[in-house]
């Protein structure tokens, strides 16, 4: 029975899926979450210092990837984990309603990032078990490629629709037009007394003046001055307790027109009728009339990423009963009753670390991601940053879909070629080419914060880049964390301590990536970036590979 539904069950049923589930909490936790609180106001610092610690639970995971590994069967590990997972997602949907929001919505995404640590066990133990090494090699650019796509899946398709529910939410987006002019042309001036307000059923972002003029620089004039005010109102009161925040920022043209201060922007039921004030400066070197386009939006911010989680809870139970039925139940998956005495739990440990060469195999686990894991913190921040704060100021559809598009198709490719060119020449052959397409492609950050590109063109193909480089790049670290899990027994535990290395490596990057970013500005920090890929090639020179790893045996 169990043999025919090994046999009957292709890899291609659960696989794709499979590591699909896997990736998408993981990267709920750790890159969606920054996109969430960044547009719920939370500083840079705090978001990446707080999503960074989530790496926890899979850095720590080893602790208890034994149990899961003597305890019942991986196939019952794989339908809990994701059963509880999907009911982790309604609570941070429900969650972002309440008060106190941010603290329980951080309480959902640590037992999330808990479970999930938990399923990765399951799933890549059950991975090593259903597959032979080739199996193994040639379903590594899958495997992974789908598990990167739960990262476009949740970096793209589902920003996208919050994005599309923040634009259809809330109050209605407010275009507005600054016109650089010389100051002898500007007779119109406002002040905060003049401005007045009238209370409508509707509540509507009310600007003041109409039309924003903002004079040239001229150290000739009598009184030269480089700025305009912009003052907004509600039309009408909010609800009691109801907070209306409005982000204001420069979305295209001009680029020497900027926004000084004003870029938040909060009301209540307090002050909605009390102006306050946004202030639009030009830079001293622009001589001409120069046009720009700034933007005010004031969605429901809690209530589209309430929906999106809300959503992922139900897909999540929906995978559970799919892979209940689905997984095949391979021979060589032991009975958990009969392996429940077969090793202690310190032999598991002391059997992966006295494997040859694990020092360094330890140290090329940590610094392999050293830059990309700061870079990948930081890129969504980058996307979203008004244009003033030296970001780009992507609205969020705008962003998923640079994901969800060319950068998608570009991840299909490297992924999938990676794979495919390891099982046929061996991971030793194109280890080298996979760690330089992991950090190099990195560089097209430096160009984007320097030139700040208004083309969405060529945002989209910097994107491509990065994600063909991560995609191929990639499949060579998940290989060599399979040869090393693959020596000797205890496969699914040392797996897990693989990735726990993994995980660390991300976390701790991860954890100062905000406050150095806020330290020397994206410009600088993106150069930064790419000087921190020089631990991992050295890492990198010190391992030893088998020149015959995944390349296909003969029978």
């Amino acid at each position: 029975m169990s043999n025919q539904n090994s046999k009957k069950n292709s890899p291609w049923s659960w696989i794709p899926s499979l590591y699909f589930a896997e990736g998408i909490p993981y990267i709920i936790v750790m890159f969606v979450a920054s996109d969430m609180y960044k547009t719920l106001g939370v500083p840079n610092a705090t978001l990446a210092f707080w999503t960074s610690l989530l790496y926890l639970p899979w850095t720590l995971k080893p602790l208890w990837s034994p149990f899961v590994d003597i305890y019942s069967t991986k196939r019952n590990w794989i339908f809990w984990m994701q059963f509880l997972l999907g009911l982790a997602f309604i609570g941070i949907s429900i969650g972002l309603q309440l008060p106190w929001w941010f603290p329980i919505t951080l309480m959902f995404l640590w037992t999330m990032a808990l479970i999930s640590a938990t399923h990765d066990i399951a799933a890549d133990g059950f991975y090593m078990l259903a597959l032979n090494e080739h199996d193994q090699a040639f379903f590594t650019g899958i495997r992974s490629t789908f598990y990167r796509l739960a990262m476009i899946a949740g970096l793209g398709l589902l920003v996208i629709i919050t994005g599309l529910i923040l634009d259809n939410t809330g109050l209605e987006t407010v275009k507005l037009n600054i016109k650089a002019k010389p100051q002898s042309e500007i007779t119109e001036v406002i002040k905060t007394e003049t401005i007045q307000t009238t209370q409508n059923e509707k509540i509507k972002i009310i600007v003041s003046p109409t039309n924003i003029n903002i004079p040239l620089y001229n150290k000739k004039d009598m009184n030269p001055c480089d700025s305009t005010n912009v003052y907004f109102t509600l039309s009408g009161q909010p609800e009691k307790d109801e907070t209306i925040n409005i982000s204001f920022g420069h979305k295209k043209g001009n680029k020497d027109i900027f926004l000084a201060r004003g870029d938040l922007i909060i009301f209540n039921e307090d002050n909605w009728n009390i102006p306050q004030m946004a202030t639009i400066k030009v830079k001293h070197n622009l001589d001409h009339t120069a046009l720009a386009q700034f933007d005010a939006k004031a969605g429901n911010i809690p209530f589209s990423w309430s929906v999106s989680m809300g959503f992922l809870g139900l897909t999540f139970i929906f995978f559970g009963f799919y892979h209940r039925f689905f997984l095949p139940r391979p021979e060589s998956s032991p009975d958990y009753k009969q392996n429940q005495h077969k090793s202690s739990y310190s032999e598991v440990f002391i059997s992966f670390f006295n494997k040859k060469g694990m020092v360094v195999s330890i140290a090329f686990l940590l610094l392999y991601r050293f830059s990309e894991s700061q870079l990948t913190k930081m890129a969504s921040p980058f996307l979203l940053d008004s244009r003033e704060a030296g970001g780009l100021a992507l609205s969020l559809t705008e962003k998923g879909f640079a994901y969800g598009t060319i950068g998608l198709g570009a991840l299909l490719v490297g992924g999938i070629s990676g794979g495919l060119l390891a099982a046929k020449q061996g991971l030793k052959k194109w280890i080298w080419w996979m760690a330089l397409a992991i950090n190099i492609p990195n560089t097209v950050y430096i160009f984007m914060s320097y030139v700040q590109p208004d083309s969405r063109i060529i945002i989209n193909c910097c994107i491509a880049i990065e994600q063909l480089g991560y995609g191929f790049g990639f499949t060579g670290y998940m290989l060599y964390m399979l040869y090393i899990a693959g020596q000797g027994e205890h496969k699914t535990a040392h797996f897990a301590i693989c990735t726990s290395f993994m995980a660390l490596g991300m976390m701790i990057p991860g954890m100062i990536s905000g406050v150095v970013q806020e330290a020397l500005g994206y410009q600088h920090f993106f150069i930064y970036v790419i000087i921190c890929t020089i631990p991992s090639f050295i890492a990198l020179s010190l391992i030893k590979i088998d020149p015959t790893f995944g390349i296909k045996k003969q029978e």
